[in-house]
């Protein structure tokens, strides 16, 4: 099985996403990753779905997508053609003794420490998946008190948007002084 990225546009209401990931369930397919935001217009949000399927069946499943009424346009991201990240949060534990080397792996990766105690350090770290797995291998020695990750956002490449040509103009009322 290979993993796709979906951007899809939505209209911004309750039960949107409730709607969207029921219909991945009842096909058996796991999102991996899901990630709901605003977009430029506060109107529409945009949801970025990585899923492990098969080429075809996820043709179907972005059919039977188009044809829920709040959907607005789905596009397939690959790797080449988008710029995607994560974020993870981890805290970690740092004594006198090792806070030296934990600081140098943070460096290294140019991560952020956002939160200090005296026993551990709280690091927050962006970047692809990839960049992601080599910094947990590298820090896991230390020991991980806790983790956190977010999912996947991703954006095409270049200046096209794809929303450019899927919303129509809001009319802009103009009032005489």
């Amino acid at each position: 099985m290979s993993k796709h990225t979906l951007s899809v546009l939505v209209e911004n209401k309750p039960g949107v996403l409730a709607r969207v990931a029921s219909l991945f369930s009842r096909r058996g397919y796991n999102i991996d990753s899901l990630a709901v935001g605003p977009t430029e217009h506060p109107e529409i949000s945009r949801m970025t779905i990585v899923v492990a399927v098969e080429g075809l069946p996820l043709e179907q499943v972005t059919k039977q997508l188009n044809k829920l009424v709040e959907v607005i346009k789905i596009v397939e991201l690959d790797g080449a053609s988008s710029v995607n990240r994560e974020l993870i949060l981890v805290k970690v534990r740092a004594d006198a003794a090792t806070r030296g080397q934990v600081l140098d792996v943070v460096q290294l990766f140019k991560a952020k420490v956002v939160d200090v105690a005296p026993d551990a350090l709280t690091i927050q770290l962006t970047g692809n998946s990839d960049k992601l797995e080599d910094f947990m291998k590298v820090i896991e020695p230390f020991g991980v008190r806790e983790l956190v990750q977010s999912g996947m956002v991703a954006i095409g490449r270049g200046s096209r948007s794809i929303t450019d040509r899927t919303l129509k103009p809001v009319p802009v009322a103009v009032t005489a002084n």
